[in-house]
């Protein structure tokens, strides 16, 4: 299922029912797992590590070498998860030293010029629309949507479930369950719908909400804010979830 074209160095381990285009070009060292498709004029470098029923699109170029001064060609990877889709142009570069890879999660569509810049975690479920450009060391919990065009700080991380309006400039961390958008990025309520689609209950998406009243709409800091919630809210995961965010935030939290 490879075409005459392609070239696939002899220390690359692909699976037999992997489908190959034309001029694309697998260095060593890369892993392709069952079902995956990879398309015409893709470049995947050494350290790639490709799940099942994974569709790199052309032009795409998977694992290369990070765009970090500091890099000193230590062994690194660059991880793809099952059922993901990585669509034409996008980048993704293997990580450094700091975390020995970057990470895609399963079921991930990853649209066109997305760039994913070293050490990024990205979880399961997650969405970069057309141009998301992500720096070093972001992460990304699962279900995250981030809209086409936006921007992503180094060293930011985005909660589980969030949803960030397209052409945003993200320079703070985004708590879990949240919409943002605006410039500077701010807080515009809960990501309910998208939460009602997870499944969750009307009784916890009302609690997430009133969470963030404390958080966002009450006048308080975040230190006060986060005592008033363990006080009132009924212990929760999602509650849990919430405050170690923003307890852990080494950048802060974005705005309201």
């Amino acid at each position: 299922m490879t075409h005459a074209l392609t070239y696939i160095h002899p220390a690359a381990t692909i699976a037999s029912n992997v489908k190959i285009d034309p001029f694309s070009v697998i260095h060593e060292d890369v892993e392709i797992g069952e079902g995956s498709w990879i398309g015409s004029n893709v470049t995947i470098f050494p350290g790639a590590r490709i799940g099942k029923n994974v569709r790199i699109f052309p032009g795409a170029v998977i694992s290369a070498i990070p765009q970090d001064l500091k890099f000193g060609g230590e062994v690194t990877t660059a991880e793809i998860g099952d059922n993901t889709t990585i669509r034409e142009c996008a980048t993704i570069n293997r990580g450094t030293s700091d975390r020995m890879k970057t990470v895609i999660g399963k079921n991930c569509l990853i649209m066109a010029y997305v760039h994913v810049a070293h050490d990024c975690l990205i979880g399961d479920h997650c969405i970069l629309a057309n141009s998301v450009q992500l720096a070093g060391h972001v992460n990304i919990g699962d279900y995250a949507i981030i809209g086409g065009s936006s921007a992503v700080h180094q060293f930011a991380k985005i909660g589980r479930h969030v949803m960030i309006s397209g052409g945003s400039l993200v320079r703070k961390d985004v708590p879990p369950f949240t919409k943002s958008g605006r410039e500077p990025l701010t807080y515009a309520g809960i990501n309910s719908i998208g939460l009602k689609r997870r499944g969750l209950s009307d009784e916890l998406i009302i609690e997430i909400q009133e969470i963030y009243r404390y958080v966002y709409l009450k006048g308080l800091n975040n230190q006060d804010a986060l005592i008033e919630i363990e006080a009132n809210i009924p212990q929760s995961n999602e509650r849990d979830e919430i405050v170690a965010f923003i307890r852990n935030s080494e950048r802060g939290i974005m705005k309201g």
